[in-house]
């Protein structure tokens, strides 16, 4: 094989990956499984797409080894194939923003309410949360919480946030997260604290932009790091 031929396949291989991320539903899929293993009905659900679609794109992130599967009865569960594809989803997502002008505009009407959002920095956060000035609560289902969450985070999925509420001290500072900057749990959280009398905001992070920033995450493969040092 010479060197032409030879630097074809290489560049080859790596336009799969960019193949397997080149739909908007894909991205979405890839953005559910980071959150944790999930089946197809599961994940069909929340893109609100038939199954027939959801498998034929979970099929082309297969066939480029960004996730794996396994069978449970008559179903089928789909997980990442590695952290590393969380990570790749998170720096495309990064270039989009910094570079097209569109995805800013969107972010802008998605986060209508900027008041909402913490202003401290990721480390700043982590030192609060520690410390116990701030409650970090996680609204997504229980079951993605317990793959992997942020550190020293409380689960109170939004659907049972309204029952659960008084859980939550009533003169406490309150940052709510969900599975990244798309994702609209945490406004809704925010939302129902505010209108209980507490004092709340949201942090656009979710655990794969917390871990692509160099900081860790509590989980049963990964514990927290309790220094607070990313």
């Amino acid at each position: 094989m010479n060197e032409r031929t030879l630097k074809d396949l290489l560049y080859e291989q790596v336009a799969r990956i960019g193949k397997a991320f080149a739909s908007p539903k894909r991205l979405e899929l890839l953005e559910m499984l980071a959150q944790g293993e999930k089946s197809v009905e599961m994940l069909t659900a929340e893109l609100a797409i038939d199954v027939k679609l959801a498998s034929a794109h979970l099929k082309a992130l297969r066939d480029a080894n960004l996730v794996q599967s396994r069978r449970e009865g008559k179903y089928v569960f789909y997980s990442l194939s590695g952290a590393d594809v969380a990570q790749l989803g998170v720096s495309l997502r990064t270039v989009a923003e910094e570079h097209l002008v569109e995805m800013r505009l969107a972010l802008q009407q998605l986060m209508a309410e900027p008041d909402y959002l913490v202003k401290t920095s990721r480390a700043d956060l982590l030192a609060q949360a520690r410390n116990g000035q701030v409650v970090v609560i996680d609204v997504r289902p229980q079951a993605e919480f317990e793959v992997a969450h942020l550190p020293f985070a409380r689960s109170l999925p939004l659907a049972e946030l309204e029952q659960r509420i008084s859980e939550l001290p009533l003169g406490a500072d309150i940052v709510a997260y969900c599975r990244g900057p798309f994702c609209v749990m945490s406004d809704a959280a925010v939302k129902l604290l505010l209108a209980r009398g507490y004092r709340a905001k949201k942090t656009t992070d979710g655990v794969s932009e917390w871990l692509a920033a160099g900081f860790a995450i509590e989980s049963p493969a990964m514990p927290v790091n309790t220094k607070g040092t990313p």
